[in-house]
Order: C-alpha cells, then sequence, then structure tokens
C-alpha cells in the first residue's frame, strides 16, 4: 500500500495511491493514519479495503507528511561508501547517529527555508525507515519486522551550522522545513529488498545525486537493530538512512533562494521543493 495524507497544513485527510496512481480518500474508514494504522494489525485492515470502492480525490492537492505520530527522527551520517570517501573521513566502524528536531519535518513539495545567517545550505536525499512498533534491543535477523514501511526523506542540511559552529551535528540539521517526508509511506511488504533501490536528486534540473542503497556501509536492519540498542523506537519514528555521494560540501556549491529540487527513490515516489528565504 501507499498511504499519505492530504490538504491544507493542519488539516490534512488520510488517503491511498491505487494501483493506477489515483488517489483514494480514506476519511470514511479512518480519521488519520497513526499508530494504529502503522501497526500490522492496522495495515491488515487497510488491506481489506477495496481501493475502487474508495472516493477518488480530483485535482492535484498538496500532500503532506505521510503518518503521524512521530516521536523523534534519528538519522545516520556517512552511511555509503562512496560518501564517505567524497567527505574525506574514514569508513565508520559503526553508524554515526544523530538527531533531527521533529519541527523541522514538513511535507514533500512545502518550500525549503533558507534559515537566517545561512551560507552553506545542502541537500541530502535519503532513504527513510518508519517503525511500525515498539522497538528495543531487537536483533538484526527479526529489525525489519519491526518496521511498517519506507519513504522519501530529504535530510536538508546547513553545513556551517553543522560543521563550523562548534557541537554536535543536531544545530545543522533541526532548521524548520529541514525534512521533507513523503509523498507516500510504502509498506514493507512492497519494497522486496531496501538494499536495491536507485535514489537520486536534481538541482534545477542538474542530476547532482544517483545511486543505490547498495552502497550503504550499514543496511538497514543492522541500523533498526542498533539504534534500538540505544534508545525505544516507537511507531510512526523515522530513521533516515544517510546520503550517497554528490552532495554540495563535496562540490563546492551551495543552495540559494530560488534553487529547485526534485528528488526520489525508487517505487517510493518524487519530492519537488523551492528555496526560499526565512520571512
Amino acid at each position: 500500500m501507499k498511504l499519505l495524507r492530504y490538504g491544507p497544513p493542519g488539516r490534512e485527510k488520510p488517503g491511498l495511491m491505487d494501483a493506477d496512481g489515483a488517489l483514494r480518500d480514506l476519511s470514511g474508514h479512518l480519521a488519520d493514519i497513526g499508530w494504529t494504522e502503522l501497526s500490522a494489525a492496522g495495515q491488515k485492515r487497510l488491506r481489506a479495503l477495496d481501493p475502487a470502492t474508495l472516493p477518488t480525490v480530483r485535482g492535484k492537492p498538496r500532500l503532506g507528511v505521510p503518518f503521524t505520530g512521530i516521536s523523534k527522527i534519528v538519522g545516520i551520517g556517512l552511511n555509503y561508501r562512496a560518501h564517505a570517501l567524497e567527505a574525506k573521513m574514514p569508513i565508520p566502524a559503526e553508524p554515526v547517529v544523530f538527531m533531527k528536531a521533529t519541527t523541522c519535518i514538513t511535507g514533500p513539495s512545502d518550500p525549503i527555508l533558507m534559515p537566517v545567517g545561512s551560507t552553506k545550505l545542502d541537500w541530502e536525499v535519503e532513504l527513510g525507515i518508519v517503525i511500525g512498533c515498539e522497538t528495543r534491543r531487537v536483533t538484526e535477523a527479526r529489525a525489519l519486522d519491526h518496521v511498517a514501511g519506507y519513504c522519501v526523506f530529504h535530510d536538508v542540511s546547513e553545513r556551517a551550522f553543522q560543521l563550523e559552529r562548534g557541537g554536535l551535528w543536531d544545530k545543522g540539521k533541526s532548521c524548520d522545513s529541514f525534512g521533507p517526508i513523503g509523498p507516500w509511506l510504502v509498506t514493507r511488504d512492497e519494497v522486496a529488498d531496501p538494499q536495491q533501490l536507485r535514489l537520486w536528486l536534481d538541482v534545477n534540473g542538474e542530476r547532482m545525486q544517483d545511486s543505490t542503497t547498495a552502497d550503504m556501509i550499514f543496511s538497514c536492519a543492522e541500523i533498526v537493530s542498533y539504534v534500538s540498542c540505544f534508545m525505544t523506537l516507537l511507531p510512526g519514528d523515522v530513521i533516515c538512512t544517510g546520503t550517497p555521494q554528490g552532495v554540495g560540501i563535496g562540490r563546492g556549491r551551495f543552495l540559494q533562494v530560488g534553487d529547485k529540487l526534485r528528488l526520489g527513490v525508487e517505487g517510493l515516489g518524487e519530492q519537488e521543493q523551492t528555496v526560499i528565504a526565512t520571512r
């Protein structure tokens, strides 16, 4: 299933994308897409619905974050071999973990706000893992059983804040609009192998990133298991799994007001954003 939420910010309705690419309204069956719907039992109930019986949503409404209940966003840094080499940093012996504030979350086509004082605004297309049930100290062998699905995640970063202002990475990762999610959540059963997905990103029509999740240093299963040893993961929590080579800091090029981005992950949809000044 491709689960989504559509409508103005704060007034989104639940929906799904059917096999023909039509947006269907789920609001007659549930109030929203949250913890209950992300669970195995909740997904089973949704699969029992015939999409053809659901009302078609006309036009092209704004898409919001595809689900609610996100208690935390856990980032994994330097998780692609080519990106670690690009950054001139050693291959990590263990996953590099950082956090992004939940206030950074936005819909997949909402604008990216350039923070006041920003000089090195950067892009990072990533595969997002969405947790489906309470998870702690899970083994690698069982880790993916705890996953509700996957999504496109844009780990927008301000490199001067992240690397030149002292302290941890979080302040370069958590500004408003630095966490676009969606356009939809693709449930785990529809992703045969999360380590075989192509991901890419364009800036103003120029291809900047183009790789596959096969280049990950730590797999999705390894990451979920590892993170769950240090914190309890709750339904709706998102783990953004790292970005491939081709980011701005590696190219010596950064985003400016007016730049347009397009990015996607194979089978998980596409995002589009425009960089605007913070008002």
